[in-house]
């Protein structure tokens, strides 16, 4: 009885210690604060995508038509100006607002994947180069423009379908004919509904390199100048601005190839061209000038946008915790 004894209790692990059990204490708290901080930026980042997408969408619809008129044939549009007027003329108001809802969803999902990832590439980056750094002390630039482009080129992949059905919507009224999403499925399979990827990733990776970037050294130039730890509401919409011109501008060449692809109609036999096919007939056709169609309004449009989605995450994040 005594040895059947001994060996049960040989068998059964001792108690952990005091400093074992705190330790597993922080690991599990450092876990909950982690989740707890991944949702906060799904919920603040989908609330500002919202927002500022409801703001810029009108422009963002006129930018597509821009984009989507063939090369073989007269522009039907003189510039922004005259899109807008004919848009009104021919549909009104809501002609211009014409598909917002995949967008709205896309920008719910675009900015809580863009905030979040990029926080998550962070702490990777922080984890993994800058141990050293106080967890409250600032990343450099170039640190952070790298965890912008990986957070953008994580994004794409989600943002694809769902800008492939808003810009066959937007276009719906403008004489070109457009399949529905099931017959695009249909024709392609579920490959299809990533047709134009290639553009999307090109655009969120730089894109988001220089709308991160420029958010986070124009709002620690404002910090410095001023000698304070925060900025301001109206510096916070300032550095936002920046960034939405510098998002945009960036790389408007891939998203004008990107939205040339995905409204263009379905080929007989399901033929469809690639990005580079598709680029090279732009520049042939139009040149440089092809290739930024629209940009003047996008970057206009993207300015107070991108302000009021900077304003507002980093408001609820600061109010919430």
């Amino acid at each position: 009885m005594s040895q059947e004894f001994a060996m049960e209790a040989r068998a059964t692990p001792p108690p952990p210690t005091a400093a074992v059990a705190a330790r597993r204490g922080k690991k599990e708290e450092e876990g909950a604060a982690a989740g707890l901080a991944a949702v906060k930026d799904i919920v603040f980042g989908s609330f500002a995508g919202i927002i500022g997408k409801t703001i810029e969408y009108p422009c963002d619809t006129v930018k597509v038509r821009l984009q989507s008129q063939l090369d073989d044939q007269p522009l039907r549009y003189r510039g922004p100006l005259d899109c807008f007027r004919q848009s009104l003329k021919q549909d009104g108001i809501r002609g211009l607002y014409r598909g917002i809802s995949p967008p709205l969803v896309g920008a719910a999902a675009e900015n809580s994947a863009l905030f979040f990832s990029y926080n998550i590439a962070q702490n990777v980056v922080r984890k993994s180069f800058y141990s050293g750094l106080d967890k409250n002390d600032d990343l450099p630039i170039d640190a952070l423009v790298f965890c912008g482009a990986a957070s953008g080129a994580f994004t794409s992949f989600i943002l694809t379908p769902i800008e492939l059905i808003k810009c066959k919507m937007q276009v719906q009224t403008v004489g070109i004919s457009q399949p529905a999403i099931p017959g695009v499925y249909k024709v392609y399979g579920l490959r299809g509904l990533w047709h134009g990827q290639v553009g999307t990733f090109l655009r969120e990776t730089g894109g988001s390199a220089a709308w991160f970037g420029s958010y986070e050294y124009i709002s620690k130039a404002f910090r410095k100048w001023r000698g304070k730890s925060s900025n301001t509401a109206g510096e916070m919409m300032a550095a936002g601005a920046a960034a939405g011109v510098s998002y945009n501008f960036i790389l408007f060449p891939a998203d004008s190839v990107k939205s040339r692809m995905q409204t263009e109609s379905i080929g007989i036999r399901g033929d469809k061209k690639g990005f580079l096919e598709v680029a090279r007939g732009m520049w042939r056709a139009s040149g440089i000038r092809g290739l930024y169609r629209g940009c003047g309004l996008t970057c206009m449009r993207s300015a107070p946008s991108s302000a009021v989605i900077f304003l507002v995450y980093e408001s609820m994040k600061e109010y919430f915790g």
